[in-house]
């Protein structure tokens, strides 16, 4: 069964709350709310939640303590405020305590819907790019890539990597069968995406097959003009 996003919703409007539970429920959200301050606090201490929409203006205890009570338990939850107050200085002190968007009401729903959406998506991009920089050992078919040594271990030798040569073998390496673009490479590895760049990234690209011509299984696809692919065959097809 897939994990349904859980959003821990702190709202006193009665009927609005309703509303929007009603509304993201049916966008297959699956929603807790709160009607105080005090009770959002305890349901977070109970259980997992994956986003947090909060208001300001609670009873007893105000949205923004709320919120620095969240974050001292959990500093990464993305929480969205959302209240009729628009002042600046209200946006100012949410973002300043941590907030990822301050939607200031009445709202859209759809609008609201695409907000989170983007947090979550945000979200996800981070946690998949610190499992990559966590990540030190690679399988690549029969070969055995070791970033953090710079090595390209076989059964037919060891080859010593470059240190550009070993940060774009990572970067085609998670997740295998990935589109990855050629200008992604060139600014990650280069910071420059021009012709001269481009002609340097053909080269090691060039280079990187070589190493890896001991498994015929193993290849490095160019999409032409758009990026490569590092693909590990099925069956020798």
């Amino acid at each position: 069964m897939d994990h349904k996003t859980r959003i821990l919703l702190v709202e006193d409007d009665i009927n609005l709350g309703f509303l929007l539970v009603d509304y993201l429920e049916s966008q297959d959200f699956d929603v807790k709310i709160y009607n105080d301050g005090v009770s959002g606090l305890k349901g977070f201490q109970l259980n997992h939640y994956d986003l947090c929409i909060v208001d300001i203006m609670l009873p007893k205890m105000d949205g923004f303590t709320l919120i620095e009570k969240i974050k001292e338990i959990n500093k990464k939850v993305p929480i969205v405020i959302l209240s009729a107050r628009s002042m600046k200085e209200d946006k100012i002190k949410g973002f300043g305590i941590g907030v990822d968007d301050y939607i200031t009401k009445p709202f859209d729903e759809e609008e609201l819907l695409y907000r989170i959406k983007a947090i979550l998506n945000r979200i996800k991009q981070s946690d998949d790019q610190e499992e990559l920089d966590e990540k030190k050992v690679f399988l690549i078919g029969s070969y055995e890539f070791d970033f953090e040594m710079q090595v390209l271990n076989h059964g037919s030798g060891q080859i010593r990597l470059t240190n550009k040569e070993a940060n774009i073998l990572r970067i085609l390496c998670e997740p295998k069968g990935r589109l990855v673009k050629r200008e992604t490479l060139m600014v990650q590895i280069w910071g420059d995406s021009d012709y001269f760049t481009g002609r340097s990234l053909d080269v090691f690209i060039s280079k990187l097959r070589k190493y890896l011509k001991n498994d015929p299984d193993i290849r490095i696809t160019s999409i032409q003009t758009v990026g490569y692919i590092l693909e590990e065959l099925k069956d020798g097809r």
